[in-house]
């Protein structure tokens, strides 16, 4: 056998020997009922939760609606005349009888003057009359005819006083002009528009309620009202319709406003709050909220088995905050975060959530 065969076959039984030294004296391989399962807990998935207690809070309604002056009245021309001036245009808030409008007087004083004459003078005759009447001089029917004079005669004087306070157009109560529609030399005859004046204090709240809710709420309850581009303002409910608007089966409802400052305008969008009964509520961050598999809004709290639940909500009131909301058992284990991952039903691992001092404060503030 030539060299290179043997070296060829020495070369192939060392490599054999040592695999097989390998098979031999090496580790065993480990059987399946020695390698390490992991723990039932290692697999199940964690989430946030937060033990909640829920709170008296007061429920309340939510509408829009829009600003209405308390009163508007237009002003109209009493008696007929030249418009001599205007000492307030429109715009300028008005005292109570502060004149807006001014006609001419024309011929009224001097009529006045006769009319004044007139009494005088019938006044005279009657005393005269009386004393005869006394001595049996003139006879009662006379007396009577004297008497009738004279108060003809004052009857006469009061007329044409009222016309000439009537040449002064004033405002009713204290409102700003809202419009003024003559001009320094118009004619105007009775009847004719002159002004418009509107109260702003107190300011209306109005809006349509449904008629499910017309019930739940009473006569001077308190109120809440967001105007937009103002801010807020409480209110007191001044008026509830208990006639339906026949197209929309809604009820008008009022809430009065304090408005000294004139700063709320007529017309203006806000959001309208109405105090109604007390309930149990939580608060929670919105962030919280989550769908069913029908689309519901709901909360997804953890039971005592650990398992997922999931809980429909009803928005009570919101708030900077935080909302409330009713609808969960008095005491739960929110999931505050993870609830997107887990479905009812689940098994999960829950880890409360740490909520700092500062925190609880601010919550204990924000339930106040």
């Amino acid at each position: 056998m030539k060299r290179s065969h043997l070296s060829a076959l020495a070369i192939a039984g060392v490599v054999f020997l040592w695999l097989a030294s390998g098979l031999i004296g090496g580790d065993p391989a480990p059987s399946p009922e020695k390698t390490a399962k992991p723990s039932e807990d290692a697999a199940l998935i964690q989430v946030r939760t937060r033990d909640m207690t829920a709170e008296k809070q007061a429920s309340q309604l939510i509408v829009f609606g829009r600003t209405e002056a308390a009163r508007t009245v237009a002003l109209r021309a009493e008696t007929a005349g030249r418009v001599a001036a205007i000492p307030l245009d429109k715009g300028v808030a008005a005292k109570k009888g502060e004149v807006i409008v001014r006609l001419t007087p024309d011929d009224r004083p001097a009529r006045l003057k006769e009319a004044n004459a007139a009494v005088e003078h019938a006044k005279l005759a009657y005393e005269a009359a009386r004393k005869l009447s006394k001595k049996a001089f003139r006879s009662k029917v006379q007396l009577a005819e004297n008497k009738a004079q004279l108060e003809a005669a004052r009857a006469r004087r009061a007329s044409i006083r009222t016309e000439i306070s009537q040449t002064e157009i004033r405002a009713p109560f204290a409102g700003v002009v809202n419009d003024v529609t003559v001009e320094v030399g118009d004619y105007l005859k009775i009847g004719d528009a002159t002004a418009t004046v509107i109260e702003l204090d107190p300011m209306l709240v109005v809006a349509e309620i449904a008629e499910r809710n017309i019930g739940r709420f009473r006569l001077g309850g308190s109120a809440w009202a967001h105007v937009t581009g103002l801010g807020s303002f409480d209110g007191t409910v001044s008026f509830i319709s208990r006639t339906a608007t026949p197209s929309t089966r809604t009820f008008r409802v009022e809430v009065s406003v304090l408005n000294p400052d004139g700063r709320i305008g007529e017309g203006m969008t806000t959001e309208m709050r109405l105090d109604l009964e007390t309930v149990l509520a939580h608060r929670i961050s919105p962030a919280v909220l989550t769908l069913s598999d029908e689309g519901i809004v709901g909360v997804k709290t953890v039971n005592a088995d650990d398992m997922v639940e999931f809980h429909p909500i009803r928005i009570i009131s919101d708030a900077p905050a935080g909302m409330w909301v009713g609808g969960l058992p008095d005491h739960i284990r929110a999931v505050t975060v993870g609830q997107e991952f887990v479905k009812v039903g689940q098994k999960v691992q829950p880890v409360p959530e740490k909520i700092s001092s500062d925190k609880a404060s601010s919550d204990k503030r924000g339930a106040n």
